[in-house]
């Protein structure tokens, strides 16, 4: 993997750096220390108890499947996501996640009105390809993805020819972010693992169009 030199995040809340991932099309940059240990590790045992956990229904080659992860929408109201042709409202922010939500916020210079938390329990769960390219994101979204717990892998995959050609490892207290062309010219995954692993807990900020009234 090709990576450039550091460069320092302007407006930012705490000291950190970003770097550059070379990903041909792709935006991509990480801040491996976005959290440090002590706060990673509180948030991660904070959110694990107050968000309300869901193993959703998701359906693939016209069957419905239990989804290998627990699950949370969470946004502001009106911030509606369909996913699997399942439409999810919205569960309020927790104090946890609005404290998370303004420091990334201040790290990627934007707003966001939603977030999707998923529970890795173990190295059984696992995410499959695929995009974040639903219509209510937009063209380009720029999604923050922040990482607690066990260090996974995080694949990319091109979308034309279905091609693996990056793998990171996101670290406990890692910030990701993803923009530009990214979703439409890439997939991504968190491959399953046979290793005994600890949980994982994953938050992807987003926006959300939402609908005038």
């Amino acid at each position: 993997m090709g990576q450039a030199a550091p460069v320092r995040a302007a407006s930012i809340l705490q000291r950190m750096e970003w770097i550059e991932i070379n990903l041909p099309g792709a935006e991509l940059r990480i801040a491996p220390q976005f959290l440090g240990p002590q706060a990673a590790d509180a948030a991660l045992s904070s959110l694990i108890e107050e968000i309300p956990w869901e193993q959703h229904r998701i359906r693939l080659y016209g069957r419905e499947h239990a989804s290998p992860r627990l699950s949370c929408w969470i946004g502001d109201p009106g911030a509606s996501y369909t996913y699997s042709r399942t439409r999810f409202e919205p569960r309020p922010w927790t104090p946890e996640l609005q404290g998370l939500r303004q420091r990334v916020e201040a790290a990627c210079g934007t707003r966001f009105n939603s977030v999707l938390a998923n529970l890795y329990r173990d190295g059984g769960d696992g995410m499959g390809w695929h995009a974040d390219d639903e219509p209510e994101l937009g063209l380009r979204p720029m999604i923050a993805s922040l990482s607690l717990g066990a260090a996974r892998g995080f694949a990319f995959r091109d979308r034309a020819e279905r091609r693996q050609r990056l793998k990171l490892e996101l670290p406990h207290g890692s910030l990701l972010l993803m923009a530009g062309q990214t979703q439409a010219l890439y997939q991504h995954a968190l491959p399953k693992s046979a290793r005994p692993l600890p949980p994982r807990l994953n938050l992807t900020f987003r926006h959300i169009a939402i609908p005038s009234a």
